[in-house]
This record gives structure tokens, sequence and C-alpha cells, in this order.
């Protein structure tokens, strides 16, 4: 098993031989229009820690290469497989035709939405994150097999993107793993 460090990871260039050789878990993450670079360069950092098949970017997301998504990932974008799509609606759907019987998960605020740990999780599984100003498109949400969410206490009603999908994606892998 490859083991690199952050300073090994910022000047790697994976080879696909390295990249095969990685275990995955069939965990996919679909990113509906996420503005914030350093919050897209942060999920390739999630992905590859637990060792996600591959990450969707989708709309307005920017896509590496990218100073800001290379700086936050730590050049995990090396080793994460990731595609680009224009709709994240054409996503899921690729998705679905790719990968049988997945699961598809938004992390977003909505009528629909149970609390992230009462949610039963099963693999294959794509979480599916949204923007923070406007959140996911109602198609987006509709073509989800299940919405949730985390409790806020406090006055702000949400988290950050990268950290909402972080919570969740180990709460799967502590579940299901």
């Amino acid at each position: 098993m490859i083991k690199l460090g952050a300073k090994e990871l910022r000047t790697t260039i994976a080879q696909e031989e390295e990249k095969q050789l990685l275990k995955k878990n069939p965990i996919y993450i679909i990113c509906d229009n996420i503005i914030d670079t350093y919050n897209v360069g942060s999920i390739f950092r999630l992905a590859d820690a637990v060792a996600a098949e591959k990450v969707f970017l989708c709309g307005i997301t920017e896509t590496p290469p990218n100073t800001r998504i290379k700086k936050a990932s730590i050049n995990t974008t090396e080793w994460v497989d990731w595609e680009y799509f224009s709709s994240t609606i054409d996503a899921i759907k690729a998705l679905r035709e790719q990968v049988p019987n997945i699961q598809i998960v938004a992390v977003e605020q909505d009528k629909r939405s149970i609390p992230f740990s009462k949610a039963e999780y099963k693999f294959p599984l794509a979480l599916m994150v949204s923007n923070e100003t406007t959140g996911a498109a109602q198609e987006v949400l509709d073509a989800a097999d299940v919405i949730v969410e985390m409790p806020m206490f406090g006055v702000n009603k949400s988290l950050n993107v990268m950290v909402s999908l972080g919570i969740v994606l180990y709460q799967v892998v502590q579940n299901i793993l």
C-alpha cells in the first residue's frame, strides 16, 4: 500500500500503474456547482482519505488543473479519479448506468431530509454535495434516493460543504466498512 506525506504528495505525479494498485471503496462523490475551489480541493483530499472510487465535478465546479484546488488537495487530484459533467443530472444518470444499484445520497437541507446519523447507507454509494449559496436544484434533490442533513444547534444554518461531506463520509465508513 502506498502512503505519502504532504511533502511527497505536493510533488508527485501518479502513474496509472500505481493508481491501479490502490484499493478503492465503492464510494462516489458528486460535486454539484461547488463555487469555492478550496472546497473542491478539500473534497479531493476527503475522497483520497476514504479511498473513494471517483469524484464527479459538475456545472460551475472548477476542475484540475487549478492552483487553488491543487493546494487544498495537496495534489491528491493526481491519485483520485475524477470526471467532469456540465450537468449534475447527467452525472447522476451516467453513474446509475455505470454502477448498478447505486444509492444516491444528497447532503442538503430540505423538507424531506433526515438526520445523517439516521440514514441507512449501503454500497455502492454516491454522496452529492452542492454549493453553499443556493444549494441543490429541486431536480437534483429529486434524483437522490435519500437526503440527509446535519443538525444545527447555533445561529448558523449550515456547515461548510467539505465539513458536511467529511462528517457523512466517516459515518458511512464507520457503519459499512
